[in-house]
């Protein structure tokens, strides 16, 4: 487990720098993308400038990414460009903090899940959560201060390709939410879920009372897999203690390109 110390500029764990301002009232707005480690469908060329102005011009308050490259000591190919710290670049001037939590090592780098947040990470914890090695998987747990809310929880979470693989995790992130997060504190719980066969939704909201955004708005899961002809509701936004009210897919021709996966954005409320 890691988690908690930072470096100058990001989140200080528990600090409250919002006493100051104005408690927020309107909907937090929230954004969840699998990036591909900043690569395009099919590896053919780097996007991170794309998804970068995408993700900037949308102005989510926090963000949730997985395959997030932290570092990348050579180009995946000639025309990748040099290693980027990926979690830090797209980051940009618009959010406060960014906590990065690495789940993959090899050779030439890692990556991992990540949060970007416009408001202070008071801590955080990134817990293994792997199921083989052949998967290294992780939950990225984080502490958001929203003014004028209580804390409020922004978990982070890439779960296995085998539905053995995702049941396990699955009772780890149950037990972690049970132990850790009280019920008066809003929690979201987004990532990519791999569950195409909807498993997950059930034990989430029978055993913890949480309810995924897209499915409670339109009726089912938001279908984001492949990104340029969904047909698998593979990437979710689940939350508790939280009214949700927008979620939609960014699916269009601009975002279908910059990943094999098709973002989800979100907007709640305080329930």
């Amino acid at each position: 487990m890691t988690g908690g110390d930072r470096e100058p500029g990001e989140a200080t764990a528990g600090v409250d720098d919002t006493a100051h301002l104005s408690p927020v009232t309107r909907p937090l707005t929230l954004a969840s993308h699998n990036i591909h480690k900043g690569l395009s469908h099919f590896n053919r060329r780097v996007i991170l400038d794309e998804l970068k102005s995408g993700l900037h011009s949308l102005k989510p308050d926090i963000v949730f990414l997985q395959e997030v490259q932290g570092q990348r000591s050579a180009p995946v190919r000639r025309h990748h460009g040099p290693p980027v710290v990926q979690h830090e670049f797209l980051r940009g001037d618009v959010y406060s903090d960014v906590v990065y939590g690495q789940n993959a090592t090899y050779d030439k780098g890692h990556h991992g899940n990540a949060v970007l947040s416009r408001f202070p990470v008071l801590d955080w914890e990134n817990i293994d959560i792997s199921h083989h090695r052949m998967e290294s998987r992780g939950l990225l747990h984080t502490r958001v201060r929203v003014p004028g809310w209580p804390p409020l929880h922004a978990v982070c979470v890439h779960l296995g390709l085998f539905a053995k693989s995702r049941r396990f995790q699955m009772n780890l992130i149950a037990e972690r939410i049970d132990e850790h997060i009280p019920e008066r504190e809003p929690l979201i719980l987004a990532g990519d879920f791999n569950d195409w066969r909807g498993e997950l939704s059930t034990v989430l909201e029978r055993e913890l009372g949480i309810h995924e955004a897209f499915a409670a708005l339109h009726g089912s899961h938001a279908r984001t897999f492949p990104a340029r002809l969904p047909m698998l509701p593979l990437d979710r936004i689940y939350v508790r203690g939280l009214k949700v009210t927008r979620a939609e897919v960014l699916g269009d021709a601009h975002w279908a390109k910059l990943s094999d996966h098709a973002g989800l954005f979100a907007e709640v409320a305080l329930g």
